[in-house]
């Protein structure tokens, strides 16, 4: 079976264990929505992909602004 980040989050929570906080998004205007309602003023912006090595290829940002 194969599951994003947020699929697999929402099923652990479904079952009572501890998640982040997180919103699936599909735009840069989503995103920034999706940052003001989490809050903070550092985010970590995630490519969804099935595949491995996700942070090596670039796919794992750490953000600062909107």
């Amino acid at each position: 079976m194969n599951l994003h980040e947020y699929q697999g989050k929402q099923l652990f929570a479904q079952y009572g264990l501890p998640v982040s906080k997180g919103i699936a998004t599909k735009t840069p205007a989503d995103a920034a929505a999706a940052a003001d309602t989490i809050g903070g003023d550092m985010f970590v912006v995630k490519a969804q992909v099935h595949a491995g090595g996700r942070g090596k290829a670039g796919g794992v940002k750490l953000v600062k602004t909107k």
